[in-house]
């Protein structure tokens, strides 16, 4: 039998996925324009004049940001806020609801919590991250499409707003589109896998916890931005495959025979291996560990603070 009352478990997922869906919203606001610089760093900025298979001529972080600025201006450095926000939304609210109702279930219904300390942190983890990507895949593939949009887009391919991309997208491409990265996606679950037990450890570790008192902003975003780092620096690779396979298809010659030149998980990380080596797996990683501790940070802190608001008020 549970401990907890039917209605008090269900207030608590309630609080659970408002609180997520709010950390999401505001981490995704405030760092929408390093996640653009990021996502335009993992992949090439123009196809090669010979039109073959080719992988060089990558921007560095100096160049993108210059030529976001001269072409679109501020309004480039939120190009795929929209869908990124859409996206979110349900995306931490999924995910904290299922992650918080994961560690119940397995800590009660099972024998993990016998097994190690951070074992039902890791299994929940694990499911709410497969959730959560799962089912808001398509928003990820419209944001991964647009922030890599530039001026040098022909107007009618151009994607007026998120409800116009799942259009174009969908028109041109077909559902399995939306699909596109979701393996890659599934394999950066690996992340909050590192993730979460980290945050968990380090919040033990601190002087508030062991005294029994609520953590300082202070503590929670130390704790969740090195939790973040090191899962980052982990997992990065899974990124750069998403992104590949979520830009739009393009096609090139090669000894006559017209070829996709991203066309599947283990085709794009075989590519990436032979033309750029190790350092291709890791391309936009500085921009992105910049990116991600304040992201976390924002996110966490967020989260826990609304969490504590519900609990003081018995909302």
């Amino acid at each position: 039998m549970s401990k907890y009352p039917p209605d008090r478990r269900q207030k608590e997922v309630r609080n659970s996925a408002i609180s997520g869906a709010c950390a999401g919203l505001v981490s995704s606001v405030v760092t929408c324009p390093l996640d653009v610089i990021k996502t335009r760093l993992q992949v090439r900025p123009e196809a090669s004049a010979s039109g073959s298979i080719t992988h060089g001529g990558f921007d560095n972080v100096t160049t993108v940001i210059r030529k976001i600025w001269t072409e679109d201006g501020l309004r480039g450095f939120y190009r795929g806020l929209g869908p990124t926000v859409i996206g979110y939304l349900p995306t931490w609210a999924i995910y904290f609801c299922v992650y918080d109702a994961g560690k119940k279930f397995f800590g009660e219904h099972t024998a993990l919590s016998h097994m190690h300390p951070f074992a039902t942190h890791i299994a929940s983890a694990m499911l709410a991250g497969a959730t959560s990507t799962t089912c808001t895949s398509p928003m990820w593939v419209v944001k991964t499409r647009t922030m890599l949009q530039t001026a040098s887009v022909p107007k009618h391919e151009l994607y007026r707003h998120t409800f116009d991309a799942f259009v174009k997208i969908y028109r041109s491409e077909g559902m399995m589109a939306f699909y596109k990265g979701l393996l890659p996606s599934l394999l950066g679950v690996f992340h909050v896998v590192v993730q979460f037990p980290l945050y968990e450890h380090f919040k033990s570790m601190t002087s508030e916890f062991k005294r029994g008192d609520a953590l300082s902003p202070g503590s929670i975003l130390l704790c969740s931005g090195g939790s973040k780092m090191l899962a980052s620096m982990a997992t990065y690779p899974h990124e750069v495959l998403r992104t590949r396979l979520q830009m739009v298809p393009k096609c090139t010659t090669h000894n006559g025979v017209v070829m996709r030149q991203y066309s599947g998980f283990v085709q794009t990380f075989v590519s990436i291996l032979r033309y750029e080596g190790i350092s291709g797996f890791y391309r936009g990683m500085g921009v992105n560990l910049v990116r991600t501790v304040p992201n976390s940070g924002l996110t966490i802190l967020t989260y826990e603070v609304i969490m504590h608001y519900f609990a003081t008020h018995s909302i």
